[in-house]
């Protein structure tokens, strides 16, 4: 499964936001790993941060990174950088495909 997120940046805060994910805690990757995540990709454009994150499933990611306190510490971390964070509590939060080439027929 493939999950995309937007989430924004508050102004100023880019430089901070790019040094903590040089240093993301190794007991954090593993869990989210152990978590069934396959990948997770964070692109910025100015404010805007456009995640994807491939994983076995969502859901469950989420659930069994919510009580880590590696995990809450993060994310208490990252949320002092965001001025619209993710608040992993609507299920519906993800974004929308709009075209997907990998599902392209080829019929013009």
């Amino acid at each position: 499964m493939r999950i995309a997120l937007h989430t924004r940046l508050k102004p100023g805060c880019e430089a901070d936001y790019e040094g903590a994910h040089r240093a993301v805690p190794a007991e954090l990757v593993a869990a989210i790993r152990a978590a069934g995540a396959g990948g997770w990709t964070i692109w910025r454009s100015g404010l805007d941060l456009f995640h994807v994150i491939d994983c076995d499933s969502y859901d469950k990611l989420l659930g069994e990174l919510a009580g880590l306190p590696v995990n809450i510490e993060w994310q208490r971390y990252m949320g002092s950088f965001l001025a619209v964070p993710h608040d992993y509590s609507d299920g519906d939060a993800e974004l929308p495909v709009v075209w997907d080439l990998g599902r392209e027929s080829g019929d013009a």
